[in-house]
């Protein structure tokens, strides 16, 4: 890099990381965090983007959490109790628990949270279909009746990733689904700053003095969230060595995401310590389009799923020994439900198999427009690896390159291809969000009031609610089993294998919470 070019480096990250003298704090009371990637959608209901779920726990709570074993504990909720007919579930909420305006959370706030998160979640849709109505006999207690047995109720509202069942408002909770939210108030442990909201630059929040934590020691997203610090700060960089040279000069304490070529230079740094917030992992997938040519025609979908291999998009995008492993499973490998019943697809690229496939759907050269976020490291050379799987396969691939926070604002959009939509494009999922068929967004086979993609399968929809309602582990993984292999068949997704991405921190940083989620309570600043 020139001289010139290092300057302006330097003052980039000068002027993104140094506060103005209204914003100034004590040494040690703001944390600077460089998150994965920019946000421009602060409503975690409206997207399942991991950086919205971040925000999300940042400013709001939740009714119950997970724990890193796996176990649901309370949270906002102090006791409840379930009917001998497993059919009324009565909750009670902890004392103490207020708004960030002033205003105390009630019951009906948390019904009204409950109902939009179920219009948007997988999960949520599942635990709808199920309920009979809710009650709200008064202010701390809500009661939800049900139509049949509904045994994950607390894995349901205790659900760690995206979509969280974040509690707000009921005034702001009355916003559709469908629509973003314009106020951003929770009763979490920090308040989120508007007024010093910079899209693209920065977003801040401060300590919320009246937040009452519980007594019970951090774990995932439970236990107390206490709150050491007096303000938090977001600082976008997307320049990924920009970010490096921020950390180890000490101008911010954390980035989320490092590159995986930056681990051996970050373990090198004295002052950096390497700090694996997401120890189950994650993984890759691609997600196809089912309203649109070409990805209309499932053989054509299972063409493209033939077409893919895990090892180049692993081996390309991660590198780094000992970071990923191969695994076919749509359910993390490890966990209860991984299982290796794939169907058709076995994780290795086979282009003739997938050619002679396509030729026998009769493809007809509609190309493919799979985005590419140009922006987001951990997951930018994928669709490089896509693109020339798929072509080797017979397929035309039109990669339109954009930033993330632009993807996931077009993945929103049902529009044909041509007038500004998209065929596919490709994510990642921490373990918690894949861990069973009601977790997982691509398992949301609704249609249009489904994840984006929008299959509608009704066979994947009635085997969830039979998960839903299994009263085994047993008759649970047979049923988890049967829902993959028709995820297969109908070629919901690709999953392209897992890796570790662990986030990189100032050595005087301790105390970040391994989890489901980044969270940023429990930390102190030396």
């Amino acid at each position: 890099m020139k001289r010139r070019s290092l300057f302006a480096a330097a003052a980039l990250v000068s002027a993104l990381v140094a506060p103005s003298m209204s914003q100034a704090q004590a040494p040690g009371k703001t944390l600077r965090v460089v998150p994965h990637s920019n946000i421009t959608i602060l409503d975690p209901i409206w997207t399942t983007a991991f950086v919205t779920r971040n925000h999300g726990y940042m400013i709001y709570d939740t009714l119950f959490g997970t724990d890193l074993a796996g176990k649901v504990k309370p949270q906002m909720v102090d006791k409840w109790n379930v009917s001998k007919d497993n059919l009324t579930w009565t909750f009670t909420l902890r004392d103490g628990l207020e708004f960030h305006d002033g205003k105390p959370v009630t019951s009906e706030d948390v019904v009204a949270s409950l109902k939009r998160w179920a219009s948007r979640d997988s999960f949520g849709g599942v635990l709808a279909k199920s309920v009979d109505n809710y009650a709200t006999p008064d202010a701390k207690t809500f009661v939800i009746k049900l139509k049949q047995p509904f045994g994950v109720m607390l894995e349901a509202l205790g659900k760690p990733s995206s979509n969280v069942p974040f509690i707000m408002p009921a005034r702001i909770a009355a916003t559709p689904g469908a629509e973003q939210i314009k106020e951003h108030i929770g009763s979490g442990p920090y308040k989120f700053v508007p007024a010093e909201y910079k899209p693209g630059e920065r977003l801040v929040y401060a300590k919320n003095d009246k937040y009452k934590p519980r007594a019970e020691a951090p774990d995932g997203t439970t236990g107390g969230k206490n709150v050491y610090l007096d303000r938090v700060e977001w600082v976008i960089i997307r320049d990924p060595q920009t970010q490096f040279n921020a950390l180890v000069a000490g101008e911010v304490d954390i980035i989320e995401q490092p590159t995986f070529e930056q681990y051996a230079s970050l373990k090198a740094q004295k002052d950096v310590q390497i700090v694996d917030a997401q120890p189950a992992g994650l993984q890759f997938i691609l997600r196809f389009n089912h309203l649109h040519a070409p990805f209309n025609n499932v053989k054509i979908r299972q063409a493209a799923m033939l077409a893919l291999g895990q090892e180049a998009h692993l081996k390309t995008q991660v590198g780094a020994p000992g970071m990923y492993a191969y695994c076919r499973s749509m359910y993390p490998c490890g966990t209860p439900f991984a299982s290796d019943k794939t169907g058709l697809y076995t994780g290795m690229a086979d282009p003739k198999k997938a050619a002679a496939l396509l030729k026998e759907a009769g493809y007809d050269g509609t190309p493919v427009v799979l985005m590419r976020p140009t922006d987001l490291a951990a997951i930018a050379k994928l669709p490089l690896v896509a693109k020339q799987q798929l072509e080797a396969a017979g397929f035309k691939v039109d990669m339109q390159q954009m930033d993330w926070a632009t993807l996931v604002a077009r993945r929103a959009k049902k529009d044909a291809p041509a007038q500004g939509g998209w065929n596919a494009f490709m994510t990642a999922w921490t373990a918690g969000d894949i861990l069973n068929p009601l977790t997982m967004a691509m398992m949301n086979a609704a249609g249009d009031k489904g994840w984006f993609g929008w299959q509608d399968d009704k066979q994947i929809e009635d085997l969830k609610t039979k998960f839903a309602q299994a009263s085994t582990d047993a008759q649970k993984k047979q049923i988890a089993e049967q829902i993959q292999l028709r995820a297969m068949e109908t070629a919901t997704h690709v999953p392209l294998g897992q890796y570790f991405n662990p986030a990189a921190l100032r050595t005087n940083i301790s105390g970040l919470v391994p989890g489901g989620a980044q969270v940023y309570w429990n930390i102190k600043k030396n």
